[in-house]
C-alpha cells in the first residue's frame, strides 16, 4: 500500500488472519488505518469449529481472580483489534503507538461513509480460499457469544445503503 494520511479498509469478505497481518505491518510502518464493517470479516473453517475455538479461549482466565484478565471481548471490532494486537509488539512504545493508529468499527459510521474504502486483495476470501471450503462470519460468532447488536448494525447498514443511492 502507498502511504496516505489515513486508510479506510472495508473488512467485508476478507479473511481474519490475513487481513490482520497486513494491517499490523502497515501500522508498524506508521500508517493510520480505520477498519469498517468488522462484523463481515470471514474466518476459514466452519462456524462450529470457530465456536469451539472461541469457547476454549473463553475458558482461559486468571485462577486467583478472573477479573484480572485475560478479557474476552464479544464485539467483532474488538476481536479483530485483539487479533491485530497479537501481531504487534504492543508492550513496547513503538507497538503501543502503532495500536493507537488503529480504529475498528462495526458498520460504517458517519465520517467514513463518505470516504473511499479500500480492499486488500491478498486477504480476500474469494482469492485465498477454495470455493468448497467452509467459512464463517465474525459477526455470527460474536452474536453466539453474547454480542447483542447484530440486528441494530444490520438495520443501520440498510439505512446507509438506501441513503447512499
Amino acid at each position: 500500500m502507498s502511504f496516505q494520511k489515513q486508510i479506510v479498509v472495508d473488512c467485508r469478505g476478507h479473511l481474519l488472519g490475513r487481513l490482520s497481518s497486513i494491517i499490523a505491518k502497515e501500522l508498524l510502518n506508521g500508517q493510520q488505518v480505520v477498519l469498517v464493517r468488522c462484523e463481515d470479516t470471514n474466518m476459514s473453517g466452519s462456524l462450529y469449529r470457530a465456536k469451539l475455538k472461541y469457547a476454549n479461549f473463553k475458558r482461559k482466565k486468571t485462577n486467583s481472580n478472573p477479573r484480572h484478565g485475560p478479557f474476552h471481548q464479544r464485539a467483532p471490532s474488538k476481536i479483530l483489534w485483539r487479533t491485530i494486537r497479537g501481531m504487534v509488539p504492543h508492550k513496547t512504545a513503538r507497538g503501543a503507538a502503532a495500536l493507537d493508529r488503529l480504529k475498528c468499527y462495526e458498520g460504517v459510521p458517519h465520517p467514513f461513509d463518505r470516504k473511499k474504502r479500500m480492499v486488500i486483495p491478498a486477504a480476500l476470501k474469494v482469492l485465498r480460499l477454495k470455493p468448497e471450503r467452509r467459512f464463517c462470519r465474525l459477526g455470527d460468532l460474536s452474536s453466539l457469544f453474547g454480542w447483542k447488536h447484530q440486528e441494530l448494525i444490520g438495520r443501520l447498514e440498510a439505512q446507509r445503503k438506501v441513503k447512499s443511492e
